[in-house]
């Protein structure tokens, strides 16, 4: 069920709208943030990138790194893939540094290193979709586009107490139907920080603060004392649980450890990770038939879980003692050295896994 005891809203709705929405803004909204000085395309798209998923907080740091790093489309476009993700270690979400470094080189070599103001170009780059395009252009070239990201669609199933999970496809087109509405013909900038702002800030998930709200009046699910029901969450699905066995091996000789990059696709894409095997494979056999290791002491670590979006993977570390046989494709494969470590990137269970090695 949607839009519940209520119509698509007028212009004039519209307009009740977007006004208190701004003037709240102008007092209370967030102007300081790093991307917003100076606003530029470049840096509003690399924060639009980063704070799917993320919280402003937590992005911050990153962002001023990756832009220290980066300062334009053609750094990051010239960049080697490794030094990208290195830097993006720990935000999570690989798959986005990949389209970002993707984007930028399409950007370089379709657009002369120019990020594009026309909706087509920017939707049909890699990790770009929909409200993203629409956030970007609303605030480096304030064209009127509607957002809907989380926050939006947050407070706007509580002003209208839609009931149902957001993602769902009619929901979300009604969803749409109402941001398009409501955005305003001017300030536009203003207005798409604004109305993100307020659902980051006051019309939070749990424990909203509708005192505050300048939307109060208007809200239905606070007049219905209804704010905690919406948005109603995804309907839960048991998350299934994989395992894998680790293996992190020592060169007995200088103490380097073994890594592997993974493929380009997929979890941890393109990230240096331990070599894996079956949890119930023969590791003396494998190591020696897989990548040419003669295995000394073999050592179970703890075991310790990594939660995905869509499943839990239980990671059980193994420490293998070994000295080379042969010679591994240096491409693939590389002893990483703990005690100098360079810019690779690495997944958060690895660098918790080498951490608890170093500090043993």
């Amino acid at each position: 069920m949607a839009l519940k005891n209520s119509a698509l809203p007028s212009v004039t709705m519209t307009n009740d709208i977007a006004t208190p929405l701004l003037d709240w803004f102008r007092l209370h909204g967030r102007h300081d943030l790093p991307w917003q000085q100076p606003r530029s395309a470049y840096r509003v798209w690399i924060s639009e990138i980063m704070l799917q998923q993320t919280q402003v907080n937590t992005v911050i740091p990153y962002f001023e790194r990756f832009m220290q790093r980066f300062p334009d489309i053609a750094a990051l476009a010239n960049a080697d893939i490794d030094e990208v993700l290195h830097q993006w270690t720990g935000l999570g979400y690989y798959a986005r540094a990949r389209n970002l470094h993707k984007a930028a080189q399409q950007i370089r070599d379709q657009h002369h290193n120019q990020f594009p103001d026309n909706f087509d170009d920017v939707i049909n780059l890699p990790g770009i979709g929909r409200s993203t395009a629409a956030a970007i252009l609303a605030q480096a070239f304030s064209q009127r586009y509607a957002i809907l990201d989380g926050n939006v669609k947050r407070v706007l199933t509580r002003l209208h107490v839609i009931e149902g999970w957001p993602g769902n496809k009619q929901i979300e087109s009604e969803l749409w139907e109402l941001a398009e509405q409501y955005t305003p013909d001017q300030e536009l900038v203003d207005y798409t920080q604004a109305i993100m702002d307020l659902g980051a800030t006051l019309c939070k998930r749990s424990k909203p603060d509708c005192k505050d709200c300048p939307l109060a009046s208007h809200c239905q699910a606070n007049a219905q004392r209804r704010q905690a029901e919406f948005p109603y969450s995804k309907p839960k699905k048991t998350m299934p649980v994989k395992s894998t066995c680790m293996l992190v091996i020592v060169d007995q000789t200088s103490g380097d450890i073994l890594l592997e990059q993974r493929p380009p696709t997929g979890i941890w894409g393109g990230l240096w990770s331990f070599p894996e095997c079956d949890i119930d494979e023969n590791i003396t056999h494998w190591c020696e038939q897989q990548l040419l290791l003669n295995v000394g002491k073999v050592q179970s670590l703890p075991a310790l879980r990594h939660t995905f979006s869509h499943y839990h993977l239980d990671i059980q570390p193994v420490r293998v003692h070994a000295t080379t046989m042969g010679i591994m494709d240096s491409n693939k494969h590389f002893w990483y050295n703990t005690r100098q470590p360079d810019e690779r990137g690495l997944p958060a269970p690895i660098k918790t896994i080498l951490g608890e090695i170093e500090g043993a």
